[in-house]
């Protein structure tokens, strides 16, 4: 999956570094993702995240904030409003040069940051937090011992994580003059909560806290066994695959949910577009309903099989439905089969078997799988009996396909 790196202009005109990690199609939705404190766009939650959201067919964009990373500016020179400042500004870049991010996430006090620059990004869909305290003051917890240094002196370099940092006595100020509860009470955004139970950083009733203090729709997800930075590649990986799936709820771009189709006669398939996308359609066979659509880089939203899928799937099917019949009527041993189909074009003049001789025509390579104590005698017997199921049956002889239009 492709990267795009570049450079904006932050909130004091320093240029700051950023990646846009995109789908191999066209992207879905766009996110802004913000880091956590000192951690800068390419800690491992960021990169994971993002791939993983890629893989859904969503671009993100993470970033270094001032004095982070490869982004110019001092870190000292930093506060919680700056970094709210940048975020905004990361959007109004994407807005400029892409589309602007439908889906905002944060990381620790990324996510204290994102939560607070929600309501200044007007087309922001949805936010998700990971991690994140209810108050931005709880960072500070990280140099609590240099907090009376700082306010006497203006100014002292303190070590996180093992690298120094300058912290200036205006970051305190700023800091404490947030209160986050309040803001997330008024998001008017729906918010995904992460959290381990386990956190050592930032404690579970963080998220307590900011559950409780936001409206409907909220949900939570306990990352049971996490660390604080995610550092295991499971745990960021996971976050990426449940964001994906909720925010497609509340996206331009979810399937439709209001598409009703009458339950058909019995031996009737009904196809319809959702009107979700160009090419997504809902298939209504008696009280099932099922989505089809294509793939992202053909200009489809990957939200269900394709055309060839199903056709590969109806034989599949039906060659092992038929399997299944045949072992229990003749009480043969088959405990699971399992057919793989794969739809390719050929020449014609490549097959030996094929009457056409010209052109190109169609060819499905079907390997099928039996599990269970069975001789070479049933083995055989089963896959004689696999050319005769019906859909392989229609697929093989004449078919007229009769067409009119409704009036």
């Amino acid at each position: 999956m492709p990267t795009e790196k570049f450079q904006f202009p932050g909130s004091d005109g320093q240029l700051l570094a950023a990646s846009l990690d995109l789908p191999d199609g066209a992207p879905v939705a766009y996110a802004l993702f913000a880091h956590c404190f000192t951690c800068g766009q390419n800690v491992l939650a960021a990169k994971r995240i993002a791939e993983g959201l890629a893989k859904h067919g969503i671009a993100t964009l993470r970033f270094d904030f001032t004095g982070i990373g490869a982004s110019e500016g001092e870190f000292a020179n930093t506060t919680f409003s700056s970094n709210i400042a940048d975020l905004v500004l990361a959007a109004d870049h994407l807005r400029k040069t892409q589309r602007a991010p439908s889906i905002l996430i944060g990381h620790s006090l990324g996510g204290a940051a994102i939560l607070a620059a929600a309501s200044l990004i007007p087309e922001a869909k949805c936010v998700a937090t990971v991690a994140a305290p209810s108050d931005p003051s709880h960072v500070t917890h990280l140099f609590k011992d240099s907090i009376p240094a700082i306010r006497e002196q203006g100014e002292v370099e303190v070590s996180l994580a093992g690298r120094p940092f300058r912290i200036k006595r205006a970051f305190l100020d700023d800091i404490a003059e947030h209160r986050l509860t309040d803001t997330v009470a008024k998001l008017h955004k729906p918010l995904l909560i992460f959290h381990s139970p386990t956190d050592d950083y930032v404690g579970i009733d963080n998220a307590t806290r900011l559950f409780v203090a936001a409206k409907h729709p909220k949900s939570f997800i306990s990352l049971t066994g996490a660390d604080h930075l995610l550092t295991q590649k499971r745990d960021a990986v996971y976050v990426a695959d449940m964001i994906a799936a909720w925010a497609m709820r509340f996206l331009d771009a979810a399937p439709a949910t209001d598409v009703v189709i009458p339950n058909p006669a019995a031996g009737i398939v009904v196809v319809s577009e959702t009107g979700a996308s160009k090419l997504q359609n809902m298939i209504a066979a008696g009280k099932h309903r099922v989505l089809a659509d294509e793939p992202l880089e053909v200009g489809g939203l990957d939200t269900g099989p394709g055309p060839y899928d199903f056709l590969l799937g109806a034989l599949g099917a039906c060659t092992s439905m038929t399997m299944r019949l045949y072992a229990e009527r003749k009480s043969i041993p088959l405990v699971r089969t399992t057919v793989s189909l794969q739809h390719s074009r050929v020449h014609a003049k490549d097959c030996e078997e094929c009457e056409t001789k010209e052109g190109m025509i169609s060819r499905i390579e079907r390997t099928i799988a039996m599990e269970g104590d069975l001789d070479a005698e049933q083995r055989a017997k089963l896959m004689e009996i696999a050319d005769k199921c019906p859909v392989h049956r229609t697929l093989t002889s004449e078919i007229a396909i009769v067409t009119k239009a409704v009036p």
